[in-house]
């Protein structure tokens, strides 16, 4: 499942290739998927000219003329590509998940524009397509979401806040969309052991440095996977065909029965699973 840094690598393809462009035509192959893709969706979009594309955790919001939105969330094996009308076979891939083919039959939504068309497939169909009508009503969408890991508002006061008598492990409330939004599993290992928090650490227990680490190092591994392109751990590939290469980068995820990078630690990483995700951490580093 695609993480901010992988969405953020899809939103800033999207902006160079779709951005002022005219929506001349929208197919709509299967409307059922994790919401039910509305009745005017093709009747509104069609005629509309994107006017600007953003991020927002792990959801991408296109901006049409006339205060219009329309927000894109890939699911879990949801993949945005664009194809040629002249060259089909050189599409590109913009998703998590990279394949050589493009099976019709999970080609849901395609947005056809004069030269090119977006194709939105996902065989799991846990992704959506929502419009919204409003700049209030694309606010309301998210107010339940908690701040952007990346932003200004993920701060001190905020944390300070959002845990007091929480009885959760420190995991667990990273990867709460409500209280923060973007950090998922693979990222949330790496920003604990760059804090040196035990994953199973109750978020009572954080004192205020601790905070303060997780505040950086979350910004921290975030900016530093956009920076290196997202993470390719099935082949994430941007518009360019450019794989992301931050999983050279890694310090725990998918390390377990590794030596821990930490100088005179002389600890492996473990695995274990938390809520049924699999967590890596060094169990003499973290505590």
């Amino acid at each position: 499942m695609p993480e901010l840094p992988e969405v953020e690598i899809v939103k800033r393809s999207l902006k160079n290739s779709v951005k002022y462009k005219k929506i001349k035509k929208i197919i709509i192959s299967n409307r059922n998927l994790r919401f039910k893709v509305q009745k005017n969706f093709k009747s509104i979009l069609e005629g509309k000219k994107i006017v600007e594309i953003s991020r927002f955790s792990k959801y991408i919001i296109l901006k049409l003329n006339n205060d219009l939105f329309c927000i894109i969330h890939l699911g879990m094996t949801g993949t945005l590509h664009l194809v040629n009308y002249y060259n089909k076979e050189g599409f590109s891939n913009l998703s998590f998940y990279r394949s050589k083919h493009l099976p019709e039959k999970h080609n849901h939504i395609k947005i056809k524009f004069s030269n090119f068309m977006l194709v939105y497939n996902d065989p799991r169909r846990f992704g959506f397509f929502k419009l919204i009508k409003s700049n209030e009503e694309l606010k309301n969408f998210f107010k339940t979401k908690g701040p952007d890991a990346i932003s200004k508002n993920f701060n001190l006061k905020y944390i300070k806040k959002n845990i007091i008598n929480k009885k959760k492990n420190i995991k667990n409330i990273l990867l709460d969309q409500n209280f923060v939004s973007g950090i998922g599993n693979i990222y949330a290992s790496e920003i604990l052991y760059l804090c040196k928090i035990n994953p199973l650490r109750s978020v009572n227990k954080i004192n205020i440095e601790e905070m303060k680490k997780l505040i950086k190092y979350s910004k921290f591994v975030l900016n530093r996977a956009i920076k290196f392109g997202g993470s390719s751990i099935r082949d994430f590939k941007n518009a360019t065909g450019q794989r992301g290469l931050f999983q050279n980068e890694f310090k725990v995820y998918r390390k377990e029965n590794l030596n821990c990078l930490k100088k005179n630690c002389n600890n492996k990483i473990s695995k274990i699973f938390i809520s049924n995700r699999s967590t890596f951490f060094c169990k003499s580093c973290q505590k």
